[in-house]
């Protein structure tokens, strides 16, 4: 455990308490209204909330050390619960607001959670669920939108201020600042301890590297990724202590509108936001029967970044073609997301070298990152100074990476995990000599940019004992407008093929831009004609691999993987496993040859 050192703050809380002390009558966080406009809220009005909320959590018998839960969406209350109870040096615990039953029951038992502070009733009502059960230490549901917030504050009102002071008083460096469960791709979510210091050093780090982004003049952002994941959590504590001003976005389909009245400098996002973001744009265009100018001013757009870096950069004619391009089709997507957004920062998945390159032609750099829960959500990212696209940039300072004989990414560092809650074992396999384990495969260049090619547990090796990394394959055909997923098989099997969903959102817009008749996903999934232009895309993923590698043929599967089905994890991950235990029998058919190839 890091000694307590003054180099950094003691905790987080200190860390944000300075800022908004020194912006008492200034705009630091945005609640939306109904309308897409917002509720301003200063400095001085959000340390008021906090301290009156953990006041009123002390009234309620949360004690220094004890554990409570946060099961809401990604809203303003979300982050003055989070910072209340660790100011009352309680430790919170995230749950993702579509958990289930059991799952809200594992962690509250694992964690040894006593409070859950839920956001709506459908919330209360599972963790409630979890209350009855004898064997959990539940034994209070408080619900945010049944006035869970002034209650607290009103039963805090008796609480002095020393009071409060002595609760805090009791959290250092070594204090654990949460136990965050991972998403589970396989098996049961295990609980990552992370310490107070783990987060201070992080956030002093990332800071003197983003200053550029973080310390700029106005800068905001809009925060949508749920605040149960560690991602979002850690750039809301950076964001935060530095001064960025948050609008908090609870529900995705609200995003494009919040975006355009909150005009934000930042934006933070996971590829497949990127996605639809471009995908979007392609399929208005082929509505207005403006899909080619559409498509060259991408051509333009990508060829104009892919420029940038060489030595010589873009010549006359592309800069006359850029602007062009820009003055028809760019232009519009940048107001698309608010107008004054220049940065960007994509985790959790590969964004791929042709939207990074997109995006970067329009004036909107995308700094990929990279990280798990365990190393506190980023290792690293890449620098506004040189972002090398298709990279997810160097480590971050404090963090040291090696890449071990078979590939794998190791790492070791101030900011990574203490250990798995109540699961020793687990910490023992996955930390060894020192080293963090990633389950990643991945290569450095001479800068010590990493490149991201897989998870070691999927590599598929095919009956002729070729290797494949199926994330690159995946992330390429998920790029084309009509595809939602994309699962790449095939091990033990003597070639590679693909498991496909269509987007159904994405489907009428395209189908009016061909000028076809409507058709549900179902009927698509038949049509020969989309069969033709999904083998397109798969023919153009196919470019970027040996012919061993490529997939041969592909299925579209019926329905979508989504987290509501319990096929993708909350961060969007998709759930390998039971997508080829419940596939199987189409797998199967794949390579018995009943069904043909595509």
């Amino acid at each position: 455990m890091p000694p307590q050192d003054a180099t950094y703050a003691p905790h987080i809380v200190s860390l944000v308490r300075t800022t908004w002390d020194s912006r008492a009558t200034t705009t630091v966080a945005r609640s939306p209204l109904p309308d897409d406009s917002w509720v301003d809220i200063t400095g001085a009005q959000a340390r008021a909330q906090v301290d009156a909320t953990a006041k009123g959590l002390i009234a309620h018998g949360v004690k220094p050390g004890d554990r409570v839960a946060i099961l809401a969406r990604t809203r303003w209350e979300w982050t003055v619960c989070d910072l209340a109870i660790m100011t009352a040096g309680a430790i919170p615990v995230p749950i993702y607001d579509t958990s289930s039953v059991d799952q809200i029951q594992w962690i509250c038992e694992d964690a040894e959670v006593s409070v859950v502070i839920a956001e709506r009733e459908s919330h209360a009502a599972r963790a409630r669920e979890v209350l009855a059960q004898a064997s959990t230490p539940l034994r209070e549901v408080l619900v945010i939108d049944e006035g869970a917030m002034d209650t607290l504050a009103a039963d805090g009102a008796a609480v002095t201020d020393g009071e409060l002071d002595a609760a805090l008083a009791t959290v250092g460096h070594e204090t654990l600042a949460t136990i965050m469960y991972t998403s589970g791709t396989t098996g049961r979510p295990k609980g990552v301890e992370l310490t107070q210091f783990s987060y201070t050093r992080h956030i002093a780090g990332m800071t003197d590297e983003m200053s550029e982004i973080i310390l700029e003049d106005g800068a905001s952002t809009v925060l949508f990724l749920t605040l149960a994941h560690s991602l979002a959590r850690l750039v809301q504590h950076i964001l935060l202590a530095g001064g960025v001003v948050i609008g908090y976005c609870p529900d995705a389909s609200r995003l494009v509108p919040l975006i355009g009245t909150m005009r934000p400098t930042l934006l933070l996002a996971v590829p497949r936001v990127f996605e639809k973001v471009y995908n979007g744009a392609e399929q208005k265009a082929a509505a207005d029967g403006k899909v080619k100018i559409f498509r060259w001013a991408a051509q333009q757009s990508i060829a104009h970044s892919k420029a940038l870096d060489t030595e010589r950069g873009p010549g006359i004619g592309l800069k006359l073609k850029h602007a062009v391009a820009d003055a028809l089709v760019l232009k519009k997507i940048r107001a698309l997301l608010g107008g004054r957004a220049h940065w960007a920062v994509s985790g959790s998945a590969p964004l791929g070298d042709r939207l990074g390159h997109f995006y970067r032609g329009l004036g909107l750099v995308v700094l990929e990152g990279y990280g798990l829960t365990e190393t506190n959500a980023a290792s690293h990212v890449n620098r506004t100074g040189l972002a090398k696209i298709g990279t997810v940039g160097p480590a971050l300072p404090g963090i040291e990476v090696r890449i071990a004989d078979d590939g794998e990414v190791l790492m070791r560092g101030e900011q990574l995990f203490t250990g798995y809650h109540r699961n020793p074992t687990a910490f023992d396999e996955a930390v060894v000599d020192g080293w963090f384990h990633t389950g990643d495969i991945g290569a450095e260049d001479a800068d010590g940019y990493l490149t991201i090619t897989g998870r070691k547990k999927e590599i598929i090796v095919t009956a002729g004992g070729k290797n494949v990394a199926p994330a690159e394959l995946e992330d390429r055909i998920r790029g084309y407008a009509l595809v939602s997923q994309c699962v790449v098989v095939g091990d033990a099997q003597p070639f590679i093929a693909a498991l496909i969903t269509l987007d159904a959102d994405a489907l009428p817009g395209w189908l009016k831009g061909k000028g076809w008749e409507p058709m549900t996903a179902a009927e698509a999934a038949q049509d020969p004609r989309i069969l033709e232009r999904i083998q397109k895309a798969v023919d153009r993923a196919n470019r970027a691999v040996s012919r061993a590698e490529s997939v041969r043929t592909f299925r579209i599967i019926d329905g979508d993987l989504t987290v509501e089905n319990g096929y993708l994890t909350p961060s969007l991950k998709v759930k390998r496993a039971r997508v080829l235990a419940d596939f199987a029998p189409v797998i199967e058919s794949i390579y018995s040859g009943k069904h043909g190839g595509n």
